[in-house]
C-alpha cells in the first residue's frame, strides 16, 4: 500500500535492527541507522551538520549513535556490501557440550540465588536419583540431562520475587548504566496479577510503573525468603498455584518412571522428561501452552503404564 502511494522509487526496506546488533552490538541503534539511511537517500530535509549538532546536545553515546547514521547512510548507497561484513563473520564454532556435573552445577548455583541453598540442594538431590537408576543400564545420561534440564525449567518459574531479584542485579544494572548517559528514567511494563486490569479476553494487561518501582524491586527481592509459604501474598494467585502444582507433578512423574526404568522404555522415559519444553512462556501464554502439553503428557504416561516402548523404538525393532 505504502508503495503504490509514493511509488517503489520512495520506498526502501531492509533489517535494520540486524543491522544495528551485528554492527554496533545493540538494536538501540536502529532509529539512528534508519535516521541515517533516509538522510542519505534525501528523505530528510536537514543538514548533515545540524543533525550531528543535535546528538551532541542530546549528549547520549554520541560516537555510537554517529557511527549508526553513518552506517544508514552506507546501508543507503550499498546495502550488499553492508551486509557482507556481518554475513562473512558469521563463523562456525563447535563449542563442547558442557558435561551433567557442569550442567547441573551452574543450576545449582541459579537455583541458590533464585531462593536458597537448600532449594537447590533439592534440586541436585532428585537429578543424583535419576542419574543412579540411569546409571544402571549403561553410558547414557539423556534422561538424568533432561531431568537436569526441565526440572530446574520448573523450579525456577519467574514470580514477581525473581522479576525484582533480576532487575535490581548488578549485571543487569551496570548494563543499563552503559547504555545510556546523562539524565534517563527507567520504565518498567509489568501486569502484577493481584492488580493488573484484564482484556475482553481475561489476559493480564501490561502498565507502565516509573522509577519508584526500582525502590520497590529492591524491597520485594529481599522477600524471596516467603515465597511459598503461608505469608507469600503472590503466591495465592491461580498462576503460582499453577507452576507449584507442576513441580510436584513432574517429580511424581519421573519417580514414577524410574520404578521400572529399562533400556527398552529409556527412550520414552527421556521423552516424558521433556515435556515441560512446550510449557513456554509466562501468564496466559504459559496457561496456554500447558492446556496444549497436558493432552500428549498424559498420553505419554499412560502409554508408559501399558508397558509399550516409545514409537521409535518399536519401529527399530
Amino acid at each position: 500500500a505504502i508503495a503504490a502511494a509514493v511509488g517503489a522509487g520512495g520506498v526502501g526496506s531492509f533489517d535494520a535492527e540486524q543491522v544495528a546488533t551485528q554492527l554496533l552490538g545493540d538494536s538501540i541503534y536502529t532509529n539512528p541507522l534508519m535516521l541515517g539511511y533516509a538522510w542519505q537517500k534525501g528523505r530528510v530535509p536537514l543538514t548533515f551538520a545540524s543533525l550531528m549538532r543535535a546528538m551532541e546536545l542530546n549528549g547520549v553515546q554520541v560516537d555510537n549513535n554517529k557511527a549508526a547514521f553513518e552506517w544508514g547512510r552506507r546501508c543507503a548507497h550499498d546495502l550488499a556490501s553492508v551486509q557482507a561484513l556481518f554475513a562473512a563473520a558469521q563463523v562456525i564454532q563447535f563449542v563442547k557440550k558442557p558435561s551433567l556435573a557442569e550442567m547441573v552445577g551452574k543450576r545449582v548455583e541459579f537455583l541458590t540465588g533464585y531462593q536458597n541453598t537448600a532449594y537447590a540442594s533439592d534440586y541436585q538431590a532428585f537429578v543424583e536419583k535419576v542419574k543412579a537408576a540411569e546409571a544402571k543400564l549403561g553410558t547414557s545420561t539423556k534422561l538424568s540431562e533432561a531431568v537436569a534440564r526441565y526440572l530446574f525449567k520448573l523450579m525456577a518459574y519467574k514470580d514477581e520475587y525473581e522479576v525484582a531479584r533480576l532487575h535490581t542485579d548488578k549485571a543487569f544494572t551496570d548494563k543499563i548504566a552503559n547504555m545510556f548517559e546523562g539524565d534517563y528514567k527507567l520504565v518498567h511494563h509489568l501486569a502484577p496479577p493481584l492488580t493488573a486490569k484484564k482484556n475482553d479476553k481475561g489476559e493480564l494487561v501490561k502498565q507502565p510503573f516509573g522509577p519508584w518501582m526500582r525502590s520497590a524491586f529492591g524491597l520485594l527481592a529481599k522477600c524471596k525468603g516467603l515465597r511459598g509459604t503461608a505469608l507469600d501474598v503472590f503466591g495465592k494467585t491461580e498462576e503460582r498455584r499453577m507452576e507449584r502444582a507442576l513441580i510436584v507433578e513432574y517429580r511424581t512423574s519421573i519417580d514414577e518412571l524410574l520404578t521400572r526404568l529399562n533400556a527398552d522404555n529409556l527412550a520414552l522415559a527421556v521423552e516424558i522428561a521433556r515435556i515441560p519444553e512446550e510449557i513456554r512462556g509466562y501468564g496466559h501464554v504459559k496457561e496456554r501452552h500447558l492446556k496444549t502439553a497436558r493432552p500428549k503428557w498424559d498420553g505419554l504416561m499412560a502409554q508408559w503404564r501399558s508397558g509399550q516402548a516409545a514409537p521409535t523404538q518399536r519401529q527399530a525393532a
